[in-house]
């Protein structure tokens, strides 16, 4: 935003992410809450009930007219005229004048003429406007990736800038349970993150006096918990048709942890091929529910798609089917440790920019893989490969454990065995460094010496 406010240029910023990951917190904070003008779109409210909404927000911004707009035409003719008028609020610093429409695909209601209106009112004017920044904020991912962001009409190369707001990282999410008097332990606030990841949200819904497993009890699984109903709700407010994303989830969840082609999603789901289901990968991916990558030894025509949002995982797991009446009771279950092994990779894929500078290679150009096996019986499956641009491959394998990780005999002949097949079904040209990436750190014995490096849950936080 401070590059924004320092251009010589009319600036029209995108802010996209996904529900609850805090945009519209971000803009208010960084501009103070001032602004030439501001408004937000309504909910599930008609056009009428839209432009009342915006009148009534021009009208406190010093707009004149009482009546309402009988169009967005007119609407934005209004704001066009509140905006060059002598009193009207300008940056102190870069006197630029900022317009923030939050929540902007509400507004655009059935049949309504608004997306017409702000094309009008961008390229007639705002866009000629070298002192203008106008911020266009909401969750609705679709409608913002397909009206502006991919839009050929108007639109098209119209936008100057975009900011995906993506979750917190553990690090941030200590800061945040600091300053919420919250006291959890650094394993601890490692698994508050596998059930409600990033969310600054969801974290500020945790109460004090109540322990991480009371707490997910209390949010998750009691009918009236506040994030009892979130998954659903998440979907409806990103989506404006969102049975094929939910449809995406819910095979991917029943999928092996890699992820599936899209080919066998299409196979396992009741999808099919066609620009619909391109469109709702892509938009899945843009919230950050899901990744899609390339095993190491398959080209881009093998991608693979996997989710990598701790929350959806964790809801169509154990909310979702409502199996499960109570988190307390079903901790320390077999499925619980089968959970938090997967989630706990889910983790360390979205903390790779951690994991490269615990390894001491910020600076080193990679490339991030999962390889499996198409040969070896039994199979072998390496789930983070970090390929380096300086001759070194690392083997990442992810452990979560409640005490330090202690390496046996048993699982060191399956990591030599995954080595081993690697080595002979890819003919690698770098050196294979085995990596240990676990929350507790490594038990020294006469196995451990299989690790070249470990990555520890602390430096999962730097």
């Amino acid at each position: 935003m401070k590059t924004c406010l320092e251009s010589d240029r009319p600036e029209f910023v995108v802010v996209l992410g996904r529900r609850r990951v805090g945009k519209t917190y971000l803009i208010k904070e960084f501009f103070n809450g001032q602004f030439a003008f501001y408004a937000t779109g309504i909910s599930d409210e008609k056009t009428a009930g839209q432009l009342k909404a915006f009148h009534t927000c021009l009208r406190e911004y010093g707009c004149s007219d009482t009546s309402r707009p009988k169009d967005w035409f007119e609407a934005f003719t209004r704001l066009k005229q509140l905006l060059t008028g002598e009193n009207v609020y300008r940056d102190p610093v870069s006197n630029k004048r900022v317009v923030f429409l939050d929540e902007l695909p509400w507004m655009d209601t059935k049949r309504s003429d608004f997306r017409s209106a702000l094309d009008f009112f961008w390229n007639s004017w705002g866009s000629t406007q070298e002192d203008l920044l106008l911020i266009a904020c909401g969750s609705a991912t679709s409608w913002i990736i397909n009206h502006l962001l991919k839009d050929r009409g108007g639109f098209h190369n119209r936008i100057t800038r975009r900011i995906r707001m993506m979750p917190f990282t553990l690090s941030e999410c200590e800061m945040l349970l600091e300053n919420n008097g919250i006291v959890m332990t650094r394993q601890q606030i490692i698994e508050s993150y596998m059930v409600f990841g990033g969310i600054p949200y969801y974290l500020n819904l945790l109460d004090v006096r109540l322990s991480l497993a009371q707490n997910i009890e209390q949010l998750c699984f009691k009918p009236y918990g506040d994030l009892h109903d979130e998954y659903t709700e998440l979907f409806y407010s990103l989506f404006k048709n969102p049975a094929k994303h939910l449809e995406v989830i819910r095979t991917l969840c029943r999928s092996k942890k890699a992820g599936l082609t899209r080919t066998e999603i299409i196979q396992e789901s009741s999808l099919v091929s066609g620009a619909a289901l391109t469109q709702a990968l892509e938009e899945l991916e843009q919230c950050g529910f899901i990744r899609s990558y390339t095993n190491y030894t398959m080209n881009s025509n093998g991608l693979l798609y996997q989710i990598i949002d701790p929350f959806v995982l964790f809801s169509i797991k154990y909310i979702q089917d409502q199996k499960m009446g109570s988190w307390n009771e079903y901790i320390h279950s077999p499925g619980y440790y089968s959970w938090r092994g997967n989630a706990f990779e889910i983790v360390c894929l979205n903390h790779i920019p951690q994991i490269k500078a615990a390894l001491g290679i910020s600076g080193v150009e990679t490339s991030e893989y999962a390889w499996n096996s198409k040969h070896s019986d039994p199979g072998a499956q390496i789930d983070l490969l970090i390929d380096r641009s300086d001759g070194i491959i690392n083997l990442c394998e992810m452990k979560y454990t409640d005490d330090i990780y202690e390496a046996d005999r048993s699982e060191h002949g399956k990591i030599l065995n995954r080595l081993t097949v690697f080595q002979k079904e890819t003919a690698p040209k770098k050196a294979i460094h085995i990596t240990l990436v676990s929350s507790t750190g490594l038990k020294k014995n006469s196995y451990s010496s299989v690790f070249q490096s470990i990555v520890t849950g602390d430096d999962l936080f730097r």
